[in-house]
């Protein structure tokens, strides 16, 4: 019959996975890119009363405040988002999960590029020194950014551990190891921890950084994560699982 399609005819399921294979092909070449954007962000900080030239020392965050510790920082905690989205996008076949993916690795590219630019138009390290561990800038000793933050309990600088949600080598091994939907739960679960992480961050720059644009920036993290959470809480109970911890 004219218009019906054969259930078992594969070209249909054939050609969406093409589809999803071209479309993240794309967009691996444009977080990639957007990895070393940071010169954008010039334009951004001009609305803030900067002329886009080298900036003044009077002008310029100081490389112990917040605005420094968070934009370095977060590119760091960012920069596993996009790595642990690469890896399930080759570990699943289900277009649900290798969207949220996508859209993940390329928004957290794209703000890496903006906190890596900031720092370039700072004149300051895009590494902090050896006597600046990572999160100090957030004040508040270790429960203002412990890993209860982050959902799962890990001691901080362990495996990799540097910041709170991130995921260790040792998980991040294991995830390119699984398939299906076991890889899915457990990207799901790591991203769920490296969210309430980055959203924990987030609120401390949107209360303690001092540049107005990175400010918003901060509150749109929030804001975006927070609802991304909701997804992965709903995308895990259609699983079968919840959030650790």
């Amino acid at each position: 019959m004219t218009g019906t399609t054969d259930p078992t005819d594969p070209a249909p399921t054939a050609e969406r996975r093409k589809t999803a294979r071209v479309r993240w092909v794309a967009g691996g070449a444009v977080a990639l890119a957007l990895l070393f954007a940071g010169a954008a962000a010039v334009a951004s900080a001009q609305e803030d009363g900067q002329d886009g030239s080298a900036p003044r020392a009077a002008g310029a965050p100081a490389s112990d405040s917040a605005d420094a510790g968070f934009a370095r920082d977060m590119a760091v905690h960012h920069q596993q988002a996009v790595e642990m989205s690469f890896i399930v996008r080759d570990r699943t076949e289900d277009e649900d999960v290798r969207r949220l993916a996508y859209d993940i690795a390329n928004t957290q590219a794209n703000q890496r590029g903006m906190l890596l630019g900031w720092l370039d138009l700072w004149g300051l390290p895009k590494v902090a020194g050896g006597d600046q561990p990572p999160m100090a800038w957030m004040g508040g000793g270790e429960g203002d950014g412990g890993h209860e933050h982050g959902g799962h309990q890990s001691d901080r600088g362990s495996d990799g551990v540097l910041m709170a949600g991130m995921a260790s080598r040792a998980e991040l091994e294991r995830l390119a190891r699984l398939d299906g939907k076991q890889a899915e739960v457990f990207f799901l679960q790591l991203m769920t921890d490296h969210h309430k992480g980055g959203v924990s961050m987030a609120e401390a720059c949107a209360s303690r950084c001092a540049v107005p644009v990175e400010k918003r920036l901060a509150r749109g993290m929030v804001e975006g994560q927070q609802s991304e959470l909701g997804l992965m809480r709903d995308m895990l109970a259609e699983r079968g699982a919840k959030p650790r911890g």
